[in-house]
């Protein structure tokens, strides 16, 4: 057993009694120390003071990501700058980024979520923890980095990039456990295929802890043949931590909240209405310990649901499901909601294609709007075959249009003639004019 198992294993009734503490405590911090709170909760009438039930919490406005780029640099954080001892950043890619900052107590808390991920896995301090998310202000890499040592892991902090060069120490260092993007661990073992080496034998991994963009059961199995390991997904974001927010178990049927830390809901992301337990809709976290930037219920963007009953691991914490997508990730094609989601589980079911796609979207002079699927074809299927690979391509196009109630152009291509990433796969390309 793990440091962390009891928390893990309590009674759900004691981590509601957590919950409900530690989301008095922090509403009324946040009224009492965030002007930003002050004037929003003033505004909605919400009373801090009168929380008596978890349920209370729903009367709360919500917080969103331009709240938190509108109070740029420090304007939510609710400690004075002295206290915090680091910070991290979202990308900013649209603009002003989001600012995360922690404080020691912070530090510790993340370091030991990010750990219950290593202890699902059975890990611990005979594990070489090999991090090769980005190191910075991005959240991977110190998040993963902080969590490798809290559960007393060898940790090596290899950051992303020089792919040859983590080829060499895996193969050499022992190294147990992978913590990078899913899309960069696939990148690794087809490199290191092409190099002549067998990583499925030749690397020590026996779990891979995977996040910051969604993969496909596809992409997961593909993932496990090539390295010979189990691939456990993790979600996080800057805007309430990092990653660590809920880990997978090895029986890989849902994420487990970290909910001593965390409240979660799940709302219609259209009306903001409350959903129950097994619906599909958009999570809702509040941190509920956090010192620095405390947030109350913020609005992820994230298409989830709580997985209803409890795992057959026997922890207690509640489960969301992997990510649907995200509803500003939602493509609106012809009028039709699509999700990239969606796109993926049509193409898992043709074993002739790999995982790897880019989904592009133009704009004809008609001003319609077209999406081109590319795809990889997988290296065992002849790619000269030309009528073999466009009886292909129309079969496909053929299930996306039954699943999507829209035209999908497909397009297969060579394999590895898709861009790899270090980071993020960048799976959409938007080219439509005044669309970004």
């Amino acid at each position: 057993m793990g440091k962390q198992d009891a928390v893990l294993r309590m009674p759900h009734e004691q981590i509601e009694e957590i919950q409900l503490a530690g989301i008095k405590e922090t509403v009324v911090k946040c009224y009492e120390n965030v002007p930003f709170y002050k004037k929003t909760f003033d505004e909605t009438g919400f009373d801090p003071y009168a929380i008596e039930a978890l349920e209370d919490i729903q009367k709360a406005p919500f917080l969103t990501k331009q709240d938190l780029r509108d109070n740029y640099p420090y304007g939510l954080f609710a400690v004075p700058l002295k206290d915090v001892r680091e910070i991290h950043m979202s990308s900013g890619t649209t603009g002003i980024a989001t600012v995360g900052g922690y404080t020691e107590h912070d530090l510790e808390i993340w370091g030991d979520c990010f750990a219950r991920g290593i202890e699902y896995a059975d890990g611990g301090e005979n594990d070489v923890c090999h991090v090769c998310y980005g190191y910075g202000l991005f959240t991977g890499g110190l998040g993963a980095h902080y969590g490798g040592l809290s559960a007393g892991c060898t940790t090596i902090p290899m950051s992303a990039g020089q792919t040859e060069r983590q080829i060499r120490v895996l193969r050499t260092m022992g190294s147990s456990i992978l913590c990078c993007t899913p899309s960069y661990a696939m990148h690794i073992a087809d490199t290191a295929i092409e190099m002549g080496i067998d990583p499925a034998k030749e690397f020590n991994l026996r779990v891979g802890i995977h996040g910051a963009e969604p993969f496909s059961d596809n992409f997961r199995a593909e993932l496990e043949r090539k390295l010979n390991y189990k691939v456990l997904d993790v979600y996080g974001l800057t805007e309430t931590m990092g990653p660590g927010v809920a880990i997978e178990c090895m029986e890989q049927e849902g994420l487990h909240l970290a909910e001593d830390h965390f409240y979660a809901e799940i709302i219609d992301p259209v009306t903001g209405e409350n959903l129950p337990d097994g619906e599909w809709g958009e999570l809702v976290l509040t941190s509920i310990d956090r010192e620095a930037v405390p947030v109350v219920r913020y609005r992820t963007r994230d298409i989830t649901r709580i997985i209803p009953g409890e795992c057959k691991c026997g922890r207690t914490h509640r489960r969301i499901d992997r990510l649907h997508g995200r509803t500003d990730d939602m493509l609106i094609i012809r009028g039709v909601n699509v999700f990239p989601s969606q796109i993926e589980d049509v193409m898992k079911t043709f074993d002739q294609v790999s995982s790897w796609y880019q989904i592009v979207l133009t704009r004809d002079q008609g001003a319609l709007d077209k999406v081109t699927l590319k795809v990889e074809i997988n290296p065992g299927f002849d790619f000269d075959e030309i009528s073999a690979i466009e009886h292909l391509q129309k079969d496909i196009q053929s299930e996306l249009k039954k699943a999507l109630a829209v035209a999908v152009s497909v397009k297969i291509v060579e394999p590895k003639s898709i861009p790899r990433s270090e980071g993020k796969a960048k799976r959409v390309i938007d080219l439509r004019e005044g669309i970004r």
